[in-house]
């Protein structure tokens, strides 16, 4: 098992290991776990390939700073030559004829890209059931989730299968299967790293983002995939800070606590305590924790939701049989085969999705849920700043419980979305968040706890997670 990049490079400039050695390995463990489900494809022969390219790279001192890097790709993101479905019947043998910008500047630094994750469908789900190719079973336990939906990207770094995989965060589909399964889960700032080669699914809010072992990895892969991109225009023209040399600040922080949440019923007695024991040894070694009301706690959930139904209408619109993926050949004319391809080639979850957004885009109900849900996103994002000006820093637990049971949630889709009661809060105001993980439950499962920071406060919200987590055993 190798569990940092700056592990594998000491032995791979030192010679005492090769990078082809590392992949053969990585290889192995994949086919092992293939039960897992966590791939959907391995790209196996490029991988070696490019193993060897870069161990001849290393032997002539011009790798790039991710050499060593062994990484996985969600499947809604674009590899050039490599097929890209986002989990779903609709894109089929869809072949992405460019790289998206992420992977791109991966490759520039020479990682390795190993193949490509298990996801919910159009990223729409929060357990990784809705995908075509089947669920992602929790390598803790397989009878549960892996959560969503970023779901292999998560299984595959808890189990060692690459060192490190690229998600994507809609509304926590990073952080909480981070949570459920042991890993560390960074969110960006919305428009930190370029969106161009991302399948979208609700485009104010997706987010690439990142899994990985520890944060030291995880600030490294930020800082080469981050910044300027003249393909994507929401994305920041803010010069990238180098990351990972600036995890060690020293500083005491302002840190909040918001009251509703871990006032919140559905809150895990446990999970509680944990962080409430956080607050205790952060005081103890002279932070400031204080906890504040926020009033709009139970409009995040229904605001998220209106908003990204609506944006997932929209994007989704583009599928029709017409241009690329699925196409249902059971059409006599250009309407039946709308029909026929957007009813087979979606799932459950998808269709209800689009034909909600499509539902609070109508003319007669526009102003009542559309517009509504735009002004209450916005008291939300001045109230969250209200906080983020007295304080640094905003704890929360990342998920209400550990891992569910697989089908458990599937029959009401209502407590599947309140899965993200704690997480869509960072997409709905465009702030960096992030989900450290904090040990076991006494049931056998890992979770989470949750930081954000102010937009654009990577750095320092890197460098306080990276405090926590080497200070687990203090609390």
């Amino acid at each position: 098992m190798y569990n940092s990049l700056s592990e594998i490079q000491k032995q791979l400039f030192s010679n005492k290991l090769s990078l082809e050695d590392i992949v053969d390995n990585y290889l192995k463990k994949i086919y092992e776990k293939k039960y897992l489900n966590a791939f959907v494809e391995v790209f196996e022969k490029e991988a070696v390939k490019q193993a060897k390219i870069i161990d001849l790279k290393i032997k002539q001192n011009k790798a790039g700073k991710l050499a060593g890097l062994v990484i996985g790709i969600k499947d809604n993101i674009c590899y050039k030559g490599h097929k890209a479905t986002a989990g779903s019947k609709i894109l089929e043998n869809f072949v992405s004829s460019y790289n998206s910008t992420a992977v791109e500047r991966l490759i520039k630094q020479d990682a390795i890209i190993i193949g490509r994750l298990n996801c919910d469908e159009f990223a729409m789900g929060s357990s990784n059931e809705t995908s075509v190719y089947g669920s992602v079973l929790n390598p803790f336990d397989q009878t549960k989730v892996s959560g969503g939906s970023s779901g292999g990207s998560a299984v595959a770094v808890a189990d060692d299968l690459c060192l490190a995989a690229l998600g994507s965060d809609t509304g926590g589909s990073v952080r909480q299967p981070a949570s459920f399964c042991g890993v560390v889960g960074l969110k960006p700032t919305y428009g930190r790293v370029s969106r161009y080669g991302l399948i979208a699914y609700a485009s104010s809010f997706d987010q690439i983002g990142i899994l990985s072992k520890n944060i030291s990895d995880a600030s490294l892969i930020l800082e080469a995939i981050a910044g300027n991109d003249e393909f994507d225009s929401t994305v920041s023209d803010k010069v990238v800070p180098e990351y990972s040399k600036l995890l060690e600040s020293g500083k005491k922080y302002k840190i909040a606590f918001l009251n509703n949440h871990l006032n919140n019923k559905e809150l895990d007695p446990e999970i509680r305590d944990t962080i409430l024991n956080i607050f205790d040894y952060l005081k103890s070694i002279g932070h400031s924790v204080k906890g504040v009301d926020f009033k709009l706690t139970d409009l995040l959930i229904p605001t998220y939701y209106v908003l990204t139904t609506a944006e997932a209408s929209s994007n989704l619109s583009r599928y029709d049989g017409v241009r690329f993926g699925y196409r249902n050949e059971n059409a006599n004319n250009l309407n039946s085969l709308y029909t026929n391809t957007r009813t087979k080639g979606f799932g459950k979850e998808v269709k209800r999705r689009i034909m909600t957004g499509a539902f609070v885009l109508s003319k007669d109900f526009v102003d009542e849920y559309y517009t509504k849900a735009q002004k209450v996103r916005r008291l939300i994002q001045d109230e969250t700043n209200k906080i983020f000006n007295d304080f640094d820093f905003i704890i929360s637990p990342t998920t209400p419980k550990t891992a569910f049971k697989l089908g458990k949630k599937n029959q009401n889709p209502v407590d599947m979305y309140l899965e993200d009661i704690f997480t869509v809060h960072a997409n709905l105001v465009g702030v960096p968040a992030i989900s450290i993980p904090l040990g076991k439950h006494s049931n056998g499962m890992p979770f989470g706890v949750q930081i954000f920071s102010q937009k654009f406060e990577e750095q320092s919200l890197l460098s306080f997670a990276n405090f926590l987590f080497k200070k687990q055993k203090f609390f």
